[in-house]
């Protein structure tokens, strides 16, 4: 009776211990919503995005070497406060994104200004020269929903061939990638 119970204390520790890191990782990655993500934007994206292409590092970087694509970096800016006193010294953070990449920021919320869309709109359409099946990559950080959410947005605007990189300017710099400063395109 011993035998039989350590056996099956060391077979349920070994299923335990193979099984726990798939687990992890399946709890971990969440089911696409049907919107858009609306708040929690910095939690574990999902794995998947219907009707987009979904690269990791390697498949963004053959894009960006062979220039088949245009990158679209959407993390948010911060703006200097309007109302800061005139003695306040200020300093914009500073965003190093992956080369040739157009900064669209504060486009992948989940709910945006009809003046943001049109920003969104038009920077979409410099970034393809008006080409809708021209090869866009989303992208901002690691655990990032803004790229999700203007990746889908992009689709429902009628482009054909959105590409989401999920790891962002995290993974891109983790394989030893170069950066560079950034500055958000323009509005208006």
């Amino acid at each position: 009776m011993k035998r039989i119970f350590e056996s099956s204390l060391r077979a349920s520790l070994f299923l335990l211990l193979v099984l726990s890191p798939v687990c992890a990782v399946a709890a971990e990655q969440p089911a696409e919503p049907q919107g858009y993500r609306m708040d929690g934007y910095r939690t574990p994206t999902p794995a998947t995005l219907a009707g987009a292409r979904v690269v990791d590092t390697d498949g963004a970087f053959a894009l960006w070497r062979d220039k088949t694509a245009s990158f679209i970096d959407v993390l948010p800016h911060a703006p200097k406060p309007p109302n800061l006193p005139p003695s306040t010294v200020w300093r914009e953070k500073r965003r190093d994104n992956i080369p040739g990449s157009l900064w669209l920021a504060d486009v992948g919320y989940g709910a945006i200004s009809a003046e943001t869309e049109s920003y969104f709109r038009k920077g979409l359409e410099k970034a393809t020269a008006g080409d809708k099946a021209r090869a866009l990559v989303f992208y901002c950080l690691a655990d990032c929903w803004m790229s999700w959410n203007a990746a889908k947005r992009a689709l429902a605007m009628g482009y054909s061939t959105v590409v989401w990189y999920p790891e962002g300017t995290d993974g891109w710099s983790a394989k030893g990638h170069a950066l560079q400063q950034a500055h958000p395109e323009p509005r208006g």
